[in-house]
């Protein structure tokens, strides 16, 4: 439970339990539709229920039990739902999009890049939170961003472009000890094949990337998408207009950065003076 009293609603979850029962409905032969009619629903409803935007009511996995002879599986896979997501619904198809991508392009201005940070650094953000996360939701947030970091050793990773303002460089968050183990993790990452990683200084005049932090992905099948976070939320942009402008941004930020082999110079200077 969360420190309010109530069960979180668990995303992943949600969808997988989602999925069952629209695997159990056509196992006994029914559409939504007529699934629908025979819980008196509508078949929206059911609908969403299948694709995980709406949680499932006990009532209903009871009924559901019953009608489609499940033997009590989806009242049992409620009860156990887990509290704890590892991931929102929409950074769940974020993620989903970034393990597969051929191309990534990243521009930071608040955190190093998830793709980019030491455990104990993902710790320290995790719990700067506010409202503040408890134990084990950090634990299973810090375990799964660690996790996504493998598609930087794949036998054929994306390419992936960085672009980082430097006062990133020169927060300590974790303190000084993880900071300056967190720039030296930096350092070897920006040396793996296919990463270019650059660094927007603070003397610059013009900047490009002032309405936030985004990231540009292609997919195997060559679309071309983008996503930005917010305080409250985020945004996944397809519209071809759209990605069109912020692919622009990202390519006057990589023109106001520094090169790469300067941008090496610059973090060099940085951990010296830690």
């Amino acid at each position: 439970m969360n420190p309010r009293g109530r069960p979180k609603k668990n995303a992943s979850a949600m969808k997988m339990l989602g999925a069952q029962v629209a695997v159990f409905r056509r196992a006994a032969g029914h559409t939504q539709k007529s699934l629908a009619e025979l819980v008196n629903l509508d078949e929206e409803t059911i609908r969403s229920v299948e694709g995980g935007r709406r949680p499932l009511k006990e009532d209903l996995a009871a009924r559901l039990d019953e009608l489609l002879d499940t033997k009590g599986a989806l009242s049992a896979g409620l009860t156990n739902l887990p509290e704890i997501d590892l991931f929102p619904l929409w950074a769940e198809q974020y993620v989903d999009h970034e393990q597969e991508a051929i191309a990534l392009s990243s521009y930071e201005n608040q955190v190093l890049p998830g793709l980019l940070q030491t455990e104990p650094y993902a710790r320290a953000i995790f719990g700067s939170r506010v409202p503040t996360f408890d134990d084990d939701e950090i634990e299973t947030k810090t375990v799964a961003r660690m996790h996504r970091q493998g598609l930087l050793n794949q036998k054929d990773p994306p390419t992936i472009s960085f672009v980082i303002w430097e006062p990133v460089l020169r927060q300590p968050l974790g303190g000084q000890r993880v900071f300056a183990d967190q720039l030296g993790h930096l350092r070897a990452c920006a040396e793996l094949p296919g990463i270019s990683v650059q660094f927007l200084p603070m003397k610059r005049t013009s900047h490009a990337g002032l309405s936030g932090p985004f990231v540009l992905l292609e997919t195997p099948d060559h679309q071309h998408l983008a996503y930005q976070e917010t305080q409250r939320g985020s945004q996944w942009v397809a519209d071809a207009d759209e990605v069109s402008i912020m692919s622009r941004k990202y390519a006057m930020l990589r023109a106001q950065a520094l090169t790469p082999e300067d941008s090496l110079d610059l973090l060099d200077r940085i951990r010296g003076e830690q």
